[in-house]
């Protein structure tokens, strides 16, 4: 994911910045507590395709 789509990608849920995680293939945001999945390279910011993160995870 380039850098210049982080920069304008927020969670649509609070509206908070993202983190990318390129090994899970997943953009998460700490602040609404979700991890939106990333298919082919394309992001899904829908918040029903989205996973929660666990507490392990928010804490790493």
């Amino acid at each position: 994911m380039e850098k210049k789509f982080l920069d304008i990608l927020v969670c649509p849920v609070s509206k908070a910045p993202l983190e990318y995680k390129a090994d899970l293939q997943e953009l998460w945001c700490r602040q609404s507590k979700l991890a939106y999945p990333i298919k082919d390279g394309i992001p899904y910011m829908l918040e029903n395709e989205a996973r929660p993160l666990t507490e392990e995870e928010l804490h790493a």
